[in-house]
């Protein structure tokens, strides 16, 4: 072979390496699909069909007969070529149509091959989750789906969340059967309209809590209703009440109270229709047990002033302050000296 054909051939091998190379770094570098409000396919083979469903109905041998057909409003298919007779699909899987369809065709052709796939997915209503999730959106449901996991999807309930979500049953399950969307927990049964469950229950894993999200249903994870605490204490925050927030535990979540402020006369700002209650309560005793702690309602703004400096309190802390004040320039004296 001449040194050219030997040049050109090698020329050859490397334009093919290159373009193979160029090809695997293009795949491994290909961009992940973004997601979107469904959720994915697993598990849909016991798909059960219903009314807006697309069929691809094909027929072998027989492209006369192949046609791609909508489940009508009353479930059935009704408008395959030659067929009088309407073919139940609302509730059925597509194999099981599949063989009527066979079956029907059989009076006209002998031995028929039939293939039915679902080309689109329609007859479900999305859900929607909402409130006091970090992505509030509406979900298409393939299969079945608990409400933890349509949570999930929603990115989860934020540091607003009351501790209750509310279902909002808005249809009724279109089958009466056992299959997709029908293994309704407890609290499901006999039950058409609003559920309430408790966030803490969800977390704890009862079965009673978590239960099937069905199509067109309104998921709503409540945001809980605020309380405000400011004045003397370490970080002045506004907190929100869950299942029940106390006076106490405001304060020990705001940090707790500063040393100079007037703990044995706490004031609760409560408001009501024109106007708000002031409302004292004698925190050291509640701290000591010897009144009963309080609790919070909504909105509540708690005050913890400052103790007034000739007060029993404020003298006290003074004189506490100037002793330690002391002992630490006694003591600096001693190491340093």
């Amino acid at each position: 072979m001449s040194n050219k054909m030997l040049i050109l051939a090698a020329i050859i091998v490397m334009v093919a390496l290159s373009a193979s190379t160029n090809r695997a770094q293009d795949q491994t570098q290909a961009p992940a699909p973004s997601s979107s409000g469904a959720v994915d396919s697993q598990g849909i083979r016991n798909y059960l069909l219903g009314p807006g469903d697309v069929l691809d109905v094909r027929v072998f041998g027989q492209s006369d007969l192949s046609s791609v057909v909508e489940i009508d409003s009353d479930g059935n298919v009704s408008s395959l070529p030659f067929l009088e007779t309407p073919i139940r699909a609302q509730c059925r899987t597509e194999k099981e149509v599949q063989k009527d369809i066979a079956l029907a065709y059989a009076k006209y052709i002998k031995n028929p091959q039939v293939s039915v796939l679902v080309k689109e997915r329609k007859s479900r209503q999305p859900s929607t989750i909402t409130g006091a999730v970090r992505s509030p959106m509406q979900v298409i449901m393939m299969r079945e789906v608990r409400l933890h996991e349509l949570i999930t999807k929603a990115g989860g309930w934020t540091d607003r969340a009351s501790g209750t979500i509310e279902i909002m049953h808005t249809q009724a399950p279109m089958c009466a059967t056992d299959g997709v969307f029908q293994k309704a927990a407890l609290a499901e049964k006999g039950n058409f309209g609003m559920t309430l469950y408790k966030i803490s229950d969800l977390k704890a894993g009862k079965e009673e809590a978590d239960p099937v999200v069905w199509p067109g249903d309104i998921v709503t994870v409540r945001e809980g209703d605020p309380v405000y605490i400011t004045g003397m204490v370490v970080k002045p925050t506004e907190l929100i009440i869950r299942d029940k927030l106390t006076l106490s535990h405001a304060i020990a979540m705001a940090g707790g109270p500063l040393r100079m402020a007037k703990t044995n006369d706490v004031h609760i700002l409560r408001q009501k229709e024109g106007g708000q209650d002031d409302l004292k309560f004698n925190f050291d005793a509640i701290r000591k047990g010897k009144e009963p702690d309080v609790e919070l309602k909504p909105y509540d703004i708690v005050a913890v002033d400052e103790a007034s400096l000739f007060s029993n309190k404020g003298m006290g802390d003074l004189l506490k302050g100037i002793v330690r004040s002391s002992a630490g320039m006694v003591t600096s004296r001693g190491i340093i000296y």
